[in-house]
């Protein structure tokens, strides 16, 4: 019996063992999904996180000016051609979308984008110009032929001000991604896209397959979504570890976001090539990066190219590895055309062309060193260093791209002829060019080389201005009490400083005349008679103008001021000039119209304030003499080469020809140009035989808006005599006519009698003593 119950018992030890594995098995099943619950929880917490914050840092995107147009504007077939390409619209025989264009002799018709601009949304809009030597003569609708009387284009995209190290990217809406696009992505990288829950186990089984097949692996299985997880969350390592994550993360971003909301995300994440040492992340800045142009104005066979870097853009790069790239282009363009998303006549035409690829790394921006080295300080000044931090942000700037190529080219041109004919190979130039009358920079280059990223000459080199300070002088002069007519001293002078040295300032060609008008003294840049004018109206009252009209650093109140020791930037030198451009107002000069946040906001716009800092009729008076200077003085070369136009300007050339200046204006745009040499070298150039030369070669690209001068209330015109300078009657004396503020002029000097001669023949005595009777009443 005993033995018996041995026996039932010694049965039951294996079901009880059984059932502790069974036990401990579910014990750990149920640990291991408390742990994979709280690590979902945590991915959860991730996925969440990034998609419903920021997902990314976007860089600040910096855009030129837009080009407004209207009829007799100063536009050049070239020059509106010159736009279009650096917009990178495309050249076609009939424009039919937004981003074409067409050309003719003197026609050019245009589809233009829709914009954003700074002031509102425009869409897209066709134009057709008609052109007239260096004028746009006619706009019209081409649809109709209904006149136009004013449109913009698109502004050019300048830079992109990183926040990130190494990544950039250009974001895009899904609404904004071509239908085409959207259909091959999913066609060639996951077909069941909208049908899967993040992971899709028939899609691991077919690359399964496949790659047993091969013997090798040529086929993932994973979706879209887990491509984004890994992308936005994973390293690129290959283990089982990441996979599962990557499978777990898929599963619950499919589960808490929208389909198209997880294909914008990877529109924007996916990454697509390398530019120098960043990663160029999403289609947006991808189709930039490889065509230039916008991802709505891609062709089939450019989509087709884009969606087949996504299985490499490194082994598959177009630039070097072209036949390879072709080669998966192809192969895209046909699947599309097998699942009917193409026509045949598609494929055919897409499949035969070449690959349509920009330079590598000129997206169309980042060529404007120079400009931007102004506007990031500007920025700073105005906003603080961690303003560009702020994501997304759009910056409107002053930047003129006609204005930029013109003076680029000018300065690379001449400067090359020039160091052939002092045989100096190291002469360097800088240039500024300004809207006076908005108080906008236009254009900077700051050297020769205007790709140059270091040194910027335009902003950073201050060097002695030389006769670069006679207008304000004279303009101070005309505001106390002077006249264009004022006739001063030009004899020998001798001053003694402080420490007793004695100073004798001569004239360019070492003559001394006399005596000559004001006027003449500043048109032919005579240097003794400006100190001789400086020294009266007071050391101190000239530094006093100098820094009303825009002069910001120290000014030593020596002598040789008059004779600009002063040391400035063309920058600086375009600042101070801007105040007589507009007769007497200063206005701070700024690169920065308006600034958009990420949203489309406007967060800043530039509204100009003008203070008047100068007697309007002494600015005026100032600025007519400056017109003599290229009328008739140092910068006659103007006057010859472009006859007939109304131009202002001075030279300037500094001690032993070392630094040749020219500052000069038309009736919108007023430029400064600097010529030297790093080391402060002699150059043998004068202002008018160097950085006039250059200004000369500028104008003749950029065209002439003859300068309309409008004199203020109070300014007449007045017969000054030569013999003193006083107002005078031009019948009874030598004068000259010039215009003069009239209030507290002396009286006209009328004729003065002059003793009878003595009688003619036939002429009674009488009569003749008669008139000496008179005459001595």
């Amino acid at each position: 019996m005993a033995k018996q119950t041995r026996s039932k018992k010694s049965k039951k030890k294996p079901v009880k063992t059984s059932r502790r594995w069974w036990s401990l098995l579910l014990k750990l099943t149920l640990v291991f999904a408390v742990l994979m619950g709280i690590f979902g929880i945590y991915l959860d917490s991730q996925v969440r996180e990034r998609f419903d914050g920021q997902k990314w840092a976007l860089p600040a995107l910096v855009y030129s000016r837009p080009l407004e147009l209207f009829p007799d504007q100063r536009l050049s077939h070239d020059q509106m051609v010159r736009e279009l390409q650096l917009l990178n619209y495309r050249k076609v025989a009939s424009p039919s979308r937004p981003g074409e264009y067409s050309v003719g002799s003197n026609r050019i018709e245009i589809h233009r984008r829709s914009f954003n601009f700074s002031d509102g949304a425009e869409d897209a809009r066709r134009i057709l110009l008609t052109f007239s030597g260096q004028r746009l003569q006619r706009m019209q609708n081409p649809a109709n032929g209904r006149e136009l009387g004013y449109a913009r284009m698109d502004p050019v995209l300048l830079d992109r001000l990183n926040v990130e190290e190494r990544e950039d990217r250009l974001l895009v809406r899904l609404d904004q991604v071509p239908e085409l696009l959207k259909t091959a992505l999913i066609t060639v990288e996951d077909r069941d896209f909208y049908e899967h829950d993040g992971v899709s186990p028939m899609a691991i089984l077919r690359a399964l397959v496949v790659n047993i097949k091969a013997g090798r692996t040529v086929q993932g299985g994973s979706t879209l979504t887990q491509q984004l997880a890994k992308n936005f969350f994973l390293t690129q390592d290959r283990s089982l570890w990441r996979k599962a994550q990557e499978a777990y993360m898929a599963l619950i971003i499919d589960f808490r976001y929208e389909k198209d909301e997880i294909l914008e995300a990877y529109f924007n994440e996916v990454y697509l090539g390398q530019n120098g040492g960043q990663g160029v992340y999403g289609f947006g800045l991808a189709s930039y990066f490889y065509f230039g142009v916008p991802l709505n104005e891609l062709n089939p066979d450019q989509i087709a190219l884009m969606v087949a870097l996504v299985k490499g853009p490194s082994y598959y790069d177009p630039w070097r590895n072209t036949e390879r790239a072709q080669s998966r282009r192809d192969l895209v363009l046909r699947l599309l055309a097998n699942d009917g998303h193409i026509d045949r006549a598609t494929y055919e035409q897409a499949s035969n062309t070449p690959l349509q690829l920009i330079e590598r790394g000129q997206m169309g921006y980042g060529r404007t060193p120079a400009f931007m080295g102004m506007l990031r300080q500007e920025l700073q000044d105005r906003f603080g260093a961690d303003f560009l931090h702020r994501n997304g942000i759009k910056i409107f700037s002053s930047l003129d791209p006609i204005a930029q190529h013109s003076a680029e080219q000018a300065i690379s041109e001449q400067l090359k002829q020039l160091r052939i004919n002092t045989k100096k190979s190291d002469l360097e130039a800088a240039m500024v060019v300004t809207n006076w009358r908005k108080g906008e920079v236009s254009a900077v280059v700051g050297g020769a080389d205007p790709s140059f990223a270091g040194f910027n000459r335009a902003l950073a080199a201050r060097r002695p201005i030389g006769s670069l300070i006679k207008p304000p002088i004279y303009a101070e002069a005309l505001a106390n009490g002077f006249t264009l007519g004022s006739a001063i001293k030009d004899q020998p002078i001798s001053l003694r400083s402080a420490g007793g040295q004695v100073w004798k300032p001569q004239n360019y060609d070492r003559k001394f005349r006399g005596q000559v008008m004001l006027v003449d003294a500043l048109s032919k840049s005579l240097n003794v008679p400006t100190v001789n004018l400086g020294m009266a109206v007071g050391l101190d009252k000239v530094i006093e103008g100098l820094k009303r009209m825009g002069v910001r650093q120290p000014i030593p109140a020596y002598p040789s001021l008059l004779l600009g020791t002063l040391e400035l930037t063309p920058l600086e030198v375009n600042q101070l000039y801007l105040t007589l451009a507009n007769q007497g107002l200063y206005q701070p000069l700024t690169s920065i119209r308006a600034i958009q946040d990420d949203q489309g906001e406007l967060l800043y716009q530039h509204n100009a304030k003008a203070t008047q800092v100068l007697a309007p009729e002494a600015g005026y008076l100032a600025l007519y003499g400056m017109t003599r200077v290229v009328g008739g003085g140092t910068a006659a070369h103007l006057a010859a080469r472009f006859p007939n136009r109304v131009m202002a300007g001075k030279t300037g050339t500094t001690n032993d020809l070392r630094d040749a200046w020219y500052a000069g204006l038309d009736n919108e745009e007023l430029a400064s140009v600097w010529i030297g040499r790093d080391n402060n070298g002699v150059t043998g150039l004068t202002g008018a035989s160097g950085a006039l030369r250059v200004y000369s070669r500028y104008l003749d690209s950029r065209g002439i808006d003859s300068l309309q001068l409008t004199p203020p209330a109070g300014i007449d015109q007045v017969n000054f005599a030569y013999s003193d300078g006083m107002p005078a009657d031009p019948r009874c004396e030598q004068t000259r006519l010039l215009p003069a503020k009239s209030a507290g002029l002396p009286n006209i000097r009328g004729c003065q009698p002059s003793m009878p001669s003595l009688p003619e023949t036939g002429e009674k005595v009488s009569d003749w003593l008669k008139d000496i009777f008179n005459f001595a009443r």
